[in-house]
């Protein structure tokens, strides 16, 4: 209630002073051709009515209603009370400037209650107000956070930039000294490749070293070729033997050693097993050798 006083409070002012200043003028202008009793009446009945359509005006505001008539009747008593005004000015002598400059008065109170109502229209609760307080508040934080997240994700992707970019500097550096170690040992080689005295060491104490050269000066120590190494063919992998294939090649040993006159043990067969170049674990194998000699023990 505080509050709608307050805000409301400037157009009561203008109202106020725009009423006493409509009353003054009547009474002074009419009190020179009439009574100035009836003068008083013409301009309380003047305020009269402004004030009676500003009051029905603003019952209806408070119920959210609105009427036109009442609108233009109470505008009607504005310009009424701004003619009043002017006409006044217009036959003073030596003041009409100055009567003029208030003359507007009534019409900047009709306005500035204009501009109240639309402000109630547009007037929140504080219920209201707490809760977008609320909700701007916590978009805020959310900003704050968010904004925190990425400066730290910043701050991790520039450490590990750095620490990438350090370990790959100190990767070339230890590959910048490998290959000048690299280089001075192969250039200490081939300077010794190319002595004399070398060529003679080696002919006294091994056999040539360049295959079809006959004299000893000629002789020469072939250093190793560096360079990109011929890719080896993967090992053919040899299929999984199954029970039953098993089974028959550890029947096969046994009677075949059989033929010969011998008993073989278990121990014999596998080995004759991987002689002949099968592979199997040695749990199946020797479930192979216990089903064909029917023997269960182990």
């Amino acid at each position: 209630m505080k509050r709608k006083i307050l805000t409301a409070g400037p157009a009561v002012a203008m109202t106020v002073v725009s009423m006493v200043l409509t009353l003054a003028v009547v009474v002074m202008w009419l009190g020179e051709s009439m009574p100035r009793a009836v003068a008083l009446v013409v301009g309380l009945g003047l305020d009269g009515g402004w004030l009676a359509t500003l009051a029905y005006e603003r019952r209806l505001a408070a119920q959210g209603d609105h009427s036109r008539p009442v609108t233009v009747v109470g505008w009607v008593f504005g310009l009424a009370a701004t003619g009043v005004l002017v006409g006044h000015a217009l036959t003073v002598d030596g003041s009409a400037g100055a009567w003029l400059a208030v003359a507007w008065l009534p019409l900047a109170a009709k306005a500035l209650w204009l501009v109240h109502g639309l402000w109630e229209r547009t007037a929140l609760t504080p219920d209201a107000l707490e809760e977008i307080r609320k909700i701007q508040q916590t978009a805020r934080n959310e900003a704050a956070v968010a904004r925190a997240q990425l400066r730290a994700e910043a701050g991790t992707e520039e450490t590990r930039l750095e620490a990438v970019t350090a370990a790959g500097a100190r990767v070339a550096r230890a590959q910048s000294k490998a290959a000048e170690r690299l280089s001075g040992a192969w250039s200490t080689l081939e300077a010794t490749r190319q002595g004399d005295g070398t060529a003679r060491a080696l002919t006294c104490v091994t056999e040539r070293v360049t295959p079809g050269v006959t004299g000893v000066t000629d002789t020469r120590w072939e250093l190793p070729v560096w360079g990109p190494l011929e890719p080896v063919a993967a090992l053919e992998t040899a299929p999984t033997l199954t029970d039953t294939d098993l089974e028959w090649i550890v029947t096969n040993i046994i009677d075949t050693e059989g033929q010969k006159g011998r008993s073989v043990s278990y121990r014999e067969v596998a080995t004759l097993f991987r002689a002949a170049g099968h592979s199997a674990g040695e749990t199946r194998l020797r479930a192979a050798w216990r089903r064909a000699t029917g023997n269960a023990t182990t």
